[in-house]
């Protein structure tokens, strides 16, 4: 997209138009009643007086299950610049009903909650002049700016874009006001170290596929597409040494990605949840995927940071035997003991890993490396990253985020030396504030990538922050793994539909005539939760507002015919705690099965949420 756009209300119509003018571009995009009725029009067209509001972009329009919505960002702010090309961050965000007499019934206000509650947690970014979607080294090769360019992976709004990319494909207008946008995160600033002027940023891209949250999307699917992948790209820019019309220009790129086997981890209400492995055919499905990696970042370096004992044994063990069926040169494989290796608070042991990694054949000068004009055009290209690092802990959250810091700080330290702004015995975090800026960076990108997945900020953040374990980190670590615990089980199916309802996983022809979001579990279990509040506002009012005296014989009785039906009321929620899970409703997860109940009769009574046959913990056998 060219800027930001104004757009208006004609009837039962949005109209769109670029705010800049220019003769090429002077057309309008008008927004029909139905995500179908997209047209490109005169300039004409637009009102030339009234309610006309500016706006930063169209994020798309997307069809629910009686009306159609557009999607604008309101408002955007600034998150530095690269080379000239300014960095925006969604901050406000509209959706606009396409059709004003569209009804609205139970199930449309839901979806729409759903998608209300996907753009208030998504951190979108995105630049109307370079392209966020591509590394530096993608982009560097696929030329001048274009949505048709956009790497469909980390196009976030990809499906909600759809009625504008079919327009486009009749009418070239229409790709003005198509804007790819990052879920992420990205920031640069200018800074300077050794009196060299320097720009410094960081960009991380989340997958749309197999996107969701932690405990609802894990491991791989049939398509070699993993849970929770993000790419994360460090960039550097500096002055060249004895030039003052050129620049040399850095991109450091690492992956993160679940697990690439068939795996999941079953909510239950227990903090660890039961470890299921899936189909023996894991080996096809990983092969796609580092078909892919290979393909698209060379040779890679796989970090493996799951534990060798306990809950995520089963987990590290399916992984390893994946990569041995693999036999592939192209592929190396480190595990690297994270919690036995930094115990006692020692995460400065982390650097050992990167001993491991050179021996193994990794390259800390294997970056992306070009010069460029002081209006930031490319005058040469002096290397291209030719391998990847691929970490993963078992969410790709804390470990991985407190391992991908350090190694580019360690290649950060390379790049200095590369462009003679630093010799190799002067370490580049000496100078104070550029170490603050680089810690802070990395600890919020470890906090948007978490919030993505988990829906708390990063465990190990201290480390990142500070460079040092402290106990208040670890306290802080305490209060939001509770927090996960709580959103995990209770709060992250409607998480997880609004990934889906985004994304277009979900479609509204899959739904018939049955609403995807009625509870159709046993009365009983429903209404068990219901219970247990009840028979606690009785205990409380026993002990805050007794009739006579606490110790009193009704008192007392009501109290403890209270406290039995909540232990006993606990005891059957956990005994079944998969019942009383708050699960996705509008798509599959693979692992779970809702099967249908009857009684004697054959009347139906309701679901039962039970392990999918596909799935077994590990040392059983698949059900059949």
């Amino acid at each position: 997209m060219s800027g930001p756009l104004l757009y208006a209300q004609i009837n039962n119509r949005l109209v769109f138009k670029l705010a800049s003018f220019s003769n090429e571009k002077d057309s309008v995009l008008s927004l029909g009643p139905s995500d179908q009725d997209v047209s490109m029009d005169s300039v004409d067209s637009f009102p030339a007086n009234g309610e006309i509001y500016k706006v930063a972009g169209l994020i798309g329009c997307i069809k629910l299950k009686t009306n159609s919505y557009a999607i604008i960002a309101r408002r955007v702010e600034e998150y530095g610049a690269l080379v000239g090309h300014k960095v925006f961050k969604v901050v406000e965000h509209a959706i606009v009903a396409l059709n004003k007499q569209g009804r609205k019934d139970r199930d449309e206000q839901q979806y729409l909650a759903l998608l209300e509650l996907q753009l208030s947690n998504a951190t979108l970014f995105f630049s109307y002049t370079y392209d966020l979607t591509n590394s530096a080294q993608r982009n560097e090769k696929l030329g001048p700016y274009s949505w048709e360019n956009a790497d469909t992976r980390f196009f976030w709004n990809h499906y909600a874009t759809k009625p504008l990319q079919r327009l486009a494909a009749q009418d070239h207008r229409a790709a003005s006001f198509i804007q790819p946008m990052i879920f992420g995160y990205a920031h640069f600033i200018d800074s300077n170290i050794h009196n060299t002027p320097i720009t410094i940023g960081l960009v991380t891209r989340r997958s749309r596929f197999r996107a969701g949250t932690r405990y609802f999307r894990r491991g791989i699917d049939a398509d070699g597409n993993v849970a929770n992948f993000n790419e994360t790209e460090q960039f550097l820019v500096t002055k060249a040494a004895g030039q003052t019309d050129r620049s040399d220009f850095f991109a450091f790129l690492q992956t993160r990605g679940s697990v690439p086997v068939y795996w999941g981890e079953i909510n239950n209400l227990k903090y660890k949840p039961n470890v299921v492995l899936g189909p023996n055919a894991t080996l096809d499905a990983t092969t796609k995927h580092f078909d892919q990696q290979k393909k698209l970042y060379g040779d890679n370096y796989l970090v493996n940071l799951v534990n060798q004992k306990g809950h995520e044994l089963p987990v590290k063990n399916a992984y390893e035997s994946a990569v041995s069926g693999l036999d592939d040169p192209q592929i190396r494989y480190i595990y690297f003991d994270f919690h036995h290796e930094c115990r006692n608070m020692k995460w400065h042991r982390v650097k050992l890993l990167f001993d491991h990694l050179e021996k193994m054949g990794f390259d800390p000068k294997d970056v992306f490396h070009k010069t460029v004009a002081l209006n930031g055009s490319t005058i040469d290209v002096k290397n291209e990253q030719k391998s990847i690092v691929r970490t993963n802990c078992m969410d790709c959250l804390d470990r991985t985020n407190v391992v991908q810091s350090v190694l580019a700080h360690w290649v950060l330290q390379q790049e200095f030396v590369t462009s003679k702004v630093l010799s190799q015995d002067h370490l580049w975090e000496q100078d104070l504030k550029l170490l603050v800026q680089f810690q802070s960076f990395w600890a919020d990108n470890a906090d948007a990538v978490s919030f993505a997945y988990s829906g708390t900020g990063a465990l190990k953040t201290d480390f990142t922050r500070t460079g040092k374990r402290t106990r208040l980190g670890a306290f802080k670590d305490f209060l939001n793994s509770v927090s996960r615990y709580y959103q995990n089980n209770l709060t992250d199916g409607p998480r997880q539909d609004s990934y889906d309802l985004f994304l277009g996983n979900f479609s509204m022809t899959d739904i018939g005539f049955q609403s995807p979001f009625t509870d159709r579990r046993p009365f009983t279990i429903q209404i068990i939760p219901t219970v247990i509040c009840a028979a606690l506002t009785v205990i409380a009012a026993t002990i805050f507002f007794p009739k006579s005296h606490f110790t009193s014989s009704k008192n007392l009785s009501f109290f403890c015919l209270s406290s039995a039906i909540v232990a006993l009321s606990l005891n059957y929620i956990f005994k079944n705690g998969e019942q009383f899970v708050n699960w996705p409703k509008l798509t599959d997860l693979g692992f779970l099965v809702a099967l249908q109940t009857h009684n004697k009769e054959r009347t139906f009574k309701g679901i039962k949420y039970v392990q999918s046959s596909e799935f077994s913990r590990p040392g059983t056998s698949k059900n059949d």
